[in-house]
């Protein structure tokens, strides 16, 4: 072949070669390579495999690159380059990670011992949901509250799935937020997640994943970087990338609570370019406003207590690690304990205490308690097991105490267990725990150490000897982090320092200001009952239980039994069963002191640390026997059936306050079972203006799971409903039902509630304000709010709300506005004309309409009449039902108890005993009032009520078919099926003597909803006395029963 047809063909090759290769590298640089999975951008960059191809392509590129410079397109040279050399990046990050990330050391670092991730990982409990909002609460009380079953369906959301767009959102989700109490598994979390992306198993839309912890990015408080010099600076593997503008970038911030970086988003200071340099805070703060790097993924953990450091609206997603369920406990333990005798003998163990079953949610906690029971086992077979929280980390600090003796002293197990050395590392991280503690630091800096008068050599020391109490880490530039295991660690050594500085000094660190100067002899110690009874002042001083379980730890060392097993580290007993006494009898007082709901069910912890259950085991005994008489109970009492239903789980799906005591200071009293249950039912209960205070406080924490709430037949007044709806406008609140029927409620509370229906947080679907006096004006102010798109209103009853066509045009408006979620509207028993059922009958007709239940009958101006008296009817005397006992006079109006018998004629439907029934049945809403003079039973009854004899099943009340309120001059209760129920006014009502300035009672009854009310009337008003909710199946018919010198008059 001539040399001209080779080069011919060789210019043929290599322009075929160049062309092919140039579409791949427009391929790489288009925008669409960015979300490419990597193997297939390895595959349009590498091609085939033979090396010679690779050389000529590899100088393509550089040729490529050369001429991009010379035509001075350097941006898109610079792009291609860093899309060219990312995947070998890619490669070494993915290695540096896997190196990192592949062993975890359960509890903490133990040299030597590393566990694979991949093999001890358990899926954690993930739910989607919540907010950003600020929970302060202690996290005991949020473990308490997650601890317990849901009422209801979560989304629960696997940690591969987690940046995935949810059903029915096309928006997608760029920060997600995931909170969770201290060792929860967060950062276990996003080891994992970071681990499957290293290894290829998941995630490989992402290029590059960047995980900081908040720990290393303290150090850099004072330093300057760009944010691609950050990214330098700790994964050195990416020095080669000038930019990730063009890659799929994940940054992983964990442990947001740890922050000691000033992060102010109402900083002005705007950064947008990558390289240019400013402070680590302002770097964060862009990225997670999106003003830098828009396109990345942004991952946040967090103690609940930081969350609200974050603004809502930067956050896309809010997630919670909620740890253990219950099966994974016990999966847990079967899984470290091979034996299945054993692994049995402590998940019954852990089920019987109630304290360590709810810890045992928390991983960690799991892993102390299985270091701890497992020494147990060995150490006294067939013995008891701690079952205190205070005996279970004493435990705990005698096992790693122990530890330490034989593995760094060269000791034996036998030999004493608090040498010299172990009893000052104690004291000392027990100073520190203490200090840091009042503070809120849960890690620990140098100068954090020096303020303790720790040396950091010595720090070192203790997390290299006690390490399953103190660890260190190191950040990247070889700065020391120290922290204890876990949050609950370092509260009970402080708690131990507490304890031993008082008992060997006499020095209270309770009491504000310290004479620490003054030196005590032994016989002028002060009493230990002094500290406690300070601590308890100090906890309950506390709004949101920062100090609970600190409180529960140093009530709990006061113990004789607790003290014998830090024989050597307490060298003088600080306490006697008389000071024990006293410190009980003390919390006691405080129970009975009206303290609040959650700090008394605390003060029953503290009591159960201190082995005392008297309480709590009195009024459990009277629950099982069904002995417990609600309207004898002490307000400490009171708080020991709060604490037994809160504890055991009863009742905390539905709660009926009417099941134990419909008045206001029980409501108070058991506060925190209605906040763990799923539906309320608060309707008829004497609640007022304080009661909505409580309420509101409750819905706005983030511990509470109610999502149904029936107020009605409360007279909250509007003034009420104002700060319930308060606790509305909080993004934390579940409620989904609201009802507030008869709440005495005016237009005023139609425009509070409006701005909840619009706001972003409205999460309400089913609306109740019927039998309250709203008007067209209300109605108005109230459609402002239902045609917000965020008005999510399925179910709205406004019936016996005083509305007219005028009000239904609102009403259509709205809905023309906002119609894609009102499935039902009651507006029955207003004063509708055509025009405005018109005007909403279309909406029937439109399909895009959701409405598919409109109710306007019966309608009419006889039901513009304020208040229930439009429901009046007239009742007139069934003749044939009178007794012969039982008097008529005033056209028949009147009935009087009189000794002489009456000569009716016989007649099938008359009573034996002293009743009467009226003629007319009732199916639908009716109201009329009588005046009363002496004792008498008011009563509706089914038809079917036996009429011969005088058993049960003949008196009013006595039966099922029956419902009676028993009126007399020293009070009222209510009676059916033979139960009654006292009615006890309380105290925020009106005094009990106003109630009988007049003897007129009222009854309502709405039989298609089951309901029977009983008012009384004084001046006009109708002050609520009791309501029976129920399910009616045959026609009411009104009744009286009077009993001797009594009487009672038809009005």
């Amino acid at each position: 072949m001539q040399l001209d047809s080779i080069f011919k063909l060789l210019e043929d090759n290599i322009v075929i070669f160049v062309k092919n290769e140039l579409k791949k590298i427009q391929r790489v640089l288009s925008p669409v390579s960015k979300i490419y999975p990597e193997s297939q951008i390895r595959g349009l960059l590498e091609g085939e495999k033979e090396q010679l191809r690779k050389n000529s392509r590899e100088a393509l590129m550089k040729m490529t690159l050369n001429f991009l410079r010379i035509m001075n397109l350097n941006n898109l040279a610079d792009h291609l380059q860093c899309k060219h050399f990312a995947t070998v990046y890619e490669e070494n990050i993915k290695a540096g990670l896997k190196k990192k990330f592949q062993f975890v050391f359960e509890g903490i670092t133990k040299a030597g011992s590393p566990t694979p991730l991949n093999q001890i990982y358990t899926e954690l409990y993930i739910t989607e949901g919540g907010t950003g909002g600020v929970n302060d609460e202690h996290e005991v009380r949020q473990i308490e509250t997650a601890s317990r079953k849901p009422h209801r369906p979560e989304t629960t959301i696997r940690q591969e799935d987690i940046f995935n767009v949810p059903p029915g959102s096309n928006q997608p989700i760029r920060t997600v937020m995931t909170k969770g109490v201290a060792g929860i598994g967060k950062t276990v979390l996003t080891q994992k997640f970071t681990l499957d992306w290293a290894e290829d198993k998941a995630h490989q839309n992402i290029q590059f994943i960047f995980p900081f912890t908040f720990r290393e990015l303290n150090v850099l408080k004072e330093k300057k970087f760009s944010l691609v010099e950050l990214v330098h600076h700790f994964f050195t593997e990416t020095k080669g990338i000038c930019s990730f503008e063009h890659f799929q970038v994940l940054f992983i911030f964990d442990g947001l609570d740890e922050s000691r970086l000033p992060l102010d988003f109402h900083n002005k200071e705007i950064l947008t370019d990558a390289t240019e340099s400013s402070s680590v805070d302002v770097l964060l703060t862009n990225l997670i406003r999106g003003k830098l790097l828009p396109s990345a993924l942004l991952w946040i953990t967090t103690r609940p207590a930081a969350a609200n450091q974050i603004p809502p609206e930067c956050v896309g997603m809010v997630t919670e690690v909620r740890g253990f369920t219950d099966p994974q406990k016990e999966e847990y333990f079967r899984k470290r304990f091979r034996e299945t005798k054993e692994a049995s003998r402590i998940i019954s163990h852990m089920k019987t205490s109630r304290s360590l079953h709810i810890m045992c949610h928390i991983p960690v906690f799991c892993w102390i308690t299985a270091t701890v029971l497992e020494d147990v086992l060995k150490a006294r077979e067939g013995g008891e097991l701690p079952s205190t929280l205070t005996e279970m980390y004493i435990h705990f600090l005698v096992v790693q105490t122990k530890v330490k003796t034989v593995k760094y002293d060269g000791g034996a197990e036998t030999d004493p267990h608090f040498s010299p050395e172990s009893k000052k590392m104690i004291e000392s991280l027990g100073k520190l725990a203490f200090d840091q503690l009042r503070k809120g630091n849960l890690i620990f800096y140098e100068s954090d150490l020096t303020e303790c008068g720790i040396d950091i050599r010595a720090a070192s020391v203790y997390s290299g000897v006690f390490t399953q109490i103190f660890k260190e880490e190191r950040g990247l530039y070889q700065d020391k982090v120290f922290c204890f295991v876990h949050l609950s660690v370092q509260e009970f050594l402080a708690a131990l320092h507490v304890h031993l500085t008082f008992t060997n000094s006499g020095v209270n660190l309770m009491e504000e200001a310290q004479r620490s100067s003054k030196k005590y002899t032994f016989f002028q110690m002060p009493k230990l009952k002094s500290l406690h009874h300070k601590a308890v002042d100090r906890a309950l001083q506390s709004s949101n239980g920062h100090l609970d379980l600190f409180l529960r730890f140093l009530l709990g060392l006061s113990l004789q039994t607790n003290q014998r097993l830090l024989q050597g580290l307490m060298t003088q007993t600080g306490s006697s069963s008389q000071t024990n006494h006293e410190t009980v009898q003390y919390i006691k007082e405080k129970i009975n002191e009206n303290v609040s709901a959650e700090k008394s069910i605390n003060l029953f912890h503290c009591l159960n640390e201190m082995n005392d259950r008297s309480l709590v085991e009195k009024i459990q005994q009277s629950l099982s026997s069904g002995s417990l008489s609600t309207d004898k109970l002490s307000p400490a009492q009171w708080s020991a059936l709060g604490f037994i239903l809160v504890s055991s789980g009863e009742d905390l799906d539905v709660f009926d306050l009417k099941k134990y005591s419909a008045s206001e200071e029980v409501f108070l009293k058991l506060l925190p079972v209605v906040k763990a249950s799923n539906k309320a039912l608060l309707c008829g209960c004497n609640l007022s203006e304080k009661s909505c205070q409580a309420l509101s406080s409750a819905l706005r924490s983030q511990s509470t799971t109610v999502t149904k709430l029936d107020l009605s037949n409360n007279n909250l007044k509007d003034s009420g409903v104002h700060l319930l709806l308060h606790g509305l406008e909080s993004s934390n609140h579940r409620l989904k039902t609201l009802r507030l029927s008869c709440c005495n409620l005016s237009e005023r509370s139609c425009e509070v509630l409006s701005s909840v229906l619009s706001s972003q947080s409205s999460s309400l679907r089913e609306l109740d304000l019927s039998n309250n006096n709203l008007r067209d004006s209300g109605v108005k102010l109230l459609s402002a709010g239902l045609e917000s798109p965020n008005c999510k209103i399925e179910i709205l009853s406004l019936s016996g709300c005083l509305i007219t066509d005028e009000g239904c045009s609102h009403l259509a408006f709205a809905l023309t506005m906002n119609h894609s979620h009102l499935k039902e509207l009651d507006l029955s028993y207003n004063c509708l004309g055509e025009l405005g059922v018109k005007q909403l009958s279309f909406g029937l007709q439109d399909s895009q309409w959701r409405l598919n239940t409109l109710r306007v009958d019966p309608a009419g101006v006889q039901w513009l009449t304020p208040g229930l008296r439009k429901y009046s009817c007239q009742l007139t005397i069934d003749l044939n039902t009178v007794n012969r006992e039982l008097r008529l006079s005033d056209n028949n109006k009147k009935v009087t108890r009189v000794k002489d018998r009456q000569s009716y004629p016989d007649h099938p439907d008359r009573f034996d005993v002293p009743q009467l029934l009226c003629q007319t049945g009732l199916t639908c809403r009716c109201y009329w009032e009588v005046e009363v003079r002496g004792e008498v039973d008011i009563s509706v009854s089914y038809r079917g009520i036996r009429i011969r004899g005088y058993s049960d099943a003949c008196w009013f009340g006595r039966n099922h078919q029956s419902w009676s309120l028993f009126c007399s001059d020293k009070g009222y209760s209510v009676w059916h099926n033979a139960k009654k129920t006292p009615i006890l006014f309380s105290s925020s009502s009106s005094p009990f003597s106003t109630f009988y300035v007049s003897n007129r009672v009222a009854v309502y009854v709405d039989y298609p909803a089951g309901i029977l009310s009983f008012y009384r009337v004084s001046s006009d008003t109708l002050i609520h006395i009791h309501t029976f909710n129920t399910t009616f199946t045959e026609p009411l018919y009104a009744g009286f029963r009077i009993f001797p010198d009594s009487s009672v008059c038809l009005c």
